[in-house]
């Protein structure tokens, strides 16, 4: 079909054109800014058409000659009356699909009661799944509650909440409210098979997974697929949602304007109906929760395209992160990065970076590497015995002391994975690219810590970092501008240090 798929640019429809493109669709993406989908990495297999749910024309034009539509738009968190803006853009849309001949809209709605005493943001999703549904074109109305998946704000607000926190206060509503989250991967499921479901025209139809629990079960589950303790939580019956809303600003990276809604919403039950089951339609097996968060938490987000560090996950699915996710999706990782120019040939540079450890050791603080490989082997970790196979071929998956290697792409990329034990995930990077200068080493340092202490020790530890990290990239372009087939590369030379910037 050529289906028409209105908010690209956000968390579901991103991941939903390129699952619609591979079941062998045409894809036409409407937006109001044609830049945001640019660098998308599916961007030349579609059709982007300029077209705002806000104004009823250029909507219309939009989607002259496609078959279906998905609606996948929401202005939580971008206006402060967000209901009135959703209110319009969706008798637009009625309005447009019904000019534009289209055979059925697919919109994904919030689950809840039709009863009175819904959130606004939830009585919002329904009354524009009932606006879309008062013109002549048939709709089928997904609800789904919490998706599962880095990026998706539901999502985002349950990870830092549990990973910043061991212990907090809250409302009673957290531990009694039932919930029935969704993984991402089935929500597309779900999706691209209802728009080819001629039963499913004019319903509203129910998703979600297996699991029926509370805020706090999945709390609790977080921490168990991330590796962290047991959180502790006291509910209490004074924290209103709104200074709940205040409390999750302050600890998580969410904008208020868009945390508000989401803890307004969770004051209610949000589980799927047996009248609105979709498994009256349609055999899936979803995933359950524990598998749903451990795609979601398995990747690390790194939004630097060209070297992100999922280039080398295999297992990459929908609920990973993506370079277009918000800046608050895909948690924490603390960074140190540096550059400097190298007088010298990549290859020669690539041959420093890819010599370094093992018997010709870390060019820089040599005996803090050494200190660290102590206190690792004294807590039970590999510290710094093993060494390295070659003191100047490297291969992915060798070991370099208390690091393995989990990238090495000559001339221009290295990464190593640390093995020491440290209370989060790290890696140690060097990017090489020739520039008018010679070459431009950089170096990256990044860090995912896990809970309050990996983000305790990290920044305890920044000025040691500092001073580390900032002596071994120049070191390392000293080294390469010095090396020759004379040189004695068993030590690495004495000079004056480069400033890395």
């Amino acid at each position: 079909m050529k289906i028409a798929v209105l908010g690209a640019t956000g968390y579901v429809g991103g991941r939903l054109v390129p699952h619609l493109i591979g079941h062998g669709h045409q894809v036409v993406c409407i937006s109001r800014n044609a830049q945001r989908l640019a660098n998308r990495s599916w961007r030349r297999e579609v059709e982007v058409r300029a077209g705002d749910v806000a104004d009823a024309a250029s909507l219309e034009a939009a989607l002259a000659g496609c078959e279906a539509a998905f609606y996948l738009v929401h202005a939580m968190g971008m206006t402060d009356d967000f209901a009135h803006a959703d209110r319009i853009g969706a008798r637009n849309m009625a309005l447009a699909a019904e000019a534009a001949g289209l055979s059925r809209i697919v919109y994904l709605g919030g689950l809840g009661s039709d009863a009175p005493g819904l959130s606004p943001h939830l009585e919002s999703r329904h009354e524009v799944g009932r606006l879309l549904a008062s013109g002549s074109v048939p709709v089928t109305e997904l609800r789904a509650a919490v998706i599962i998946g880095s990026g998706s704000a539901s999502f985002e607000m349950l990870r830092h909440l549990v990973e910043v926190l061991p212990a907090m206060i809250c409302p009673r509503w957290v531990t009694a409210t039932r919930c029935q989250p969704i993984a991402i991967a089935d929500v597309l499921h779900y999706l691209a098979t209802a728009v080819g479901m001629p039963a499913a025209a004019h319903e509203v139809v129910e998703i979600g997974g297996p699991d029926v629990v509370s805020y706090r079960d999945m709390m609790n589950a977080y921490a168990r697929c991330a590796g962290l303790r047991r959180r502790l939580i006291l509910p209490v019956p004074v924290l209103t949602p709104r200074l709940s809303s205040h409390w999750v600003k302050l600890v998580t990276p969410l904008p208020y304007d868009l945390a508000r809604p989401l803890v307004d919403s969770l004051v209610n039950d949000v589980v799927v109906s047996k009248a609105r089951s979709i498994e009256r339609r349609l055999q899936h097996q979803p995933l359950r929760l524990d598998e749903a968060l451990q795609r979601a938490v398995q990747h690390v987000q790194d939004l630097d395209i060209t070297t992100s560090w999922m280039d080398s996950a295999a297992d990459r699915t929908a609920a990973s992160p993506m370079p277009q996710d918000p800046n608050w999706a895909g948690g924490t990782v603390l960074a140190d990065e540096r550059e400097v120019s190298v007088d010298a040939s990549i290859e020669d540079a690539f041959a420093t970076v890819s010599g370094i450890g093992g018997e010709r050791g870390w060019y820089a603080a040599q005996w803090l590497w050494q200190l660290r490989g102590a206190l690792d082997k004294l807590i039970g970790g590999v510290g710094m015995r093993r060494g390295r196979r070659h003191p100047d071929d490297l291969q992915v998956g060798d070991a370099v002391d208390f690091f393995r290697v989990e990238v090495c792409e000559p001339p221009s990329l290295l990464r190593l994975r640390a093995e020491m034990r440290v209370p989060g995930d790290a890696w140690l990077e060097w990017q090489l690219s020739k520039s008018a200068e010679g070459v431009l080493l950089q170096q990256r340092a990044r860090f995912h810590p896990r809970g309050v202490l990996g983000r305790l020790y990290w920044w305890v530890l920044v000025p040691v970092h500092t001073m580390i990290f900032r002596e071994l990239i120049a070191r390392l372009a000293i080294t390469a501008e010095a090396r020759s087939p004379q040189l004695d590369q068993d030590q690495p030379p004495q000079g004056q240090s480069h400033q890395g910037r």
